[in-house]
């Protein structure tokens, strides 16, 4: 455990992931009260990023669970392994009452377990747990959330209710595409994480693309900047995330860019975008209006 934010900002920057001070303090918190930390903001601003940071830092397991519409409990929580249970009961037939059956094959080595129950038994220093893009996953599925967040517990009807022996750091995300319920997120410590500043992105660039020179990293980062900056960002469905700056400046060393110009911009303009309407976007005058110096 960090013993301040500072020292857990710079904890986060010796494994590459560049905090500001508000998210750190966030950060803190969930883990100085054991709080979930709720994150919320547009694709690629580094939500997903900063559990893996975490587990890093922390020297934590990571355990991740891929929210989706039809995610199910048994699919995050637990789920009893029929074939081995089926086994036993063959095995045992004759042998005992059907009572006696029953308990011996509801026991904790038939089953299964998943994200959700693998965070709460996890040993000492115990887990990091992403439940990434909840808001993918249907409302059941929220609710059924409530109590583990509330109390790092949950509930199996065969073996009772399993409590976490260490509380593992809980990181939720979402890109709001639908609202949470307030239910969840009064469970929660919150923080909107938005695209960073042209510093903080450049250091990112400059530390996930070290092959970059400086110069182009500082174009890398500025150009991007401009791009989610009005009168600019109108003309696009959807920004460039951090992730897309670091492919970038990737894939321009590997074309041996020294230096942005508009040929360049828009040859590579499919690594910036996924929507075939803002790539057509990205024309060479666009380019070039966006490399221009900005007015002092």
């Amino acid at each position: 455990m960090p013993s301040s934010i500072d020292a857990l900002i710079q904890s986060l920057q010796a494994v590459g992931y560049f905090a500001d001070r508000r998210l750190a303090t966030a950060a803190y918190l969930a883990l100085k009260l054991q709080r979930p930390l709720l994150l919320e903001g547009e694709p690629g601003v580094g939500k997903t990023e900063l559990a893996k940071a975490l587990a890093a830092a922390l020297e934590r397991e990571l355990l991740r669970l891929q929210c989706y519409d039809g995610l199910e409990q048994r699919e995050a929580l637990y789920e009893w392994n029929y074939a081995a249970q089926l086994l036993h009961l063959r095995a045992a037939e004759g042998h005992g009452t059907p009572s006696e059956a029953e308990r011996e094959v509801y026991q904790a080595k038939y089953l299964i377990r998943r994200p959700l129950l693998q965070a709460l038994q996890a040993p000492a220093p115990g887990a990091v747990l992403l439940v990434d893009e909840l808001d993918r996953a249907d409302e059941p599925f929220e609710a059924f959330l409530l109590e583990y967040l509330g109390e790092y517990q949950v509930s199996i009807p065969e073996l009772g209710t399993v409590r976490a022996a260490v509380a593992p750091v809980t990181i939720l995300t979402s890109n709001r595409t639908r609202e949470l319920h307030d239910a969840l997120k009064r469970r929660c410590l919150y923080h909107w994480l938005d695209y960073p500043d042209r510093e903080r992105e450049l250091a990112i660039v400059r530390a996930r693309v070290p092959q970059a020179g400086e110069a182009l990293a500082a174009q890398v980062s500025a150009f991007v900047g401009r791009l989610r900056s009005q009168p600019f960002a109108s003309a696009f469905q959807r920004s460039p995330g951090i992730a897309e700056s670091v492919e970038w400046a990737k894939a321009l060393v590997a074309l041996d860019t020294l230096a942005l110009d508009p040929e360049v911009v828009t040859d590579t303009a499919g690594i910036l975008f996924k929507q075939r309407e803002d790539v057509a976007a990205l024309t060479r005058d666009l380019a070039a209006d966006l490399l221009k110096p900005e007015a002092a």
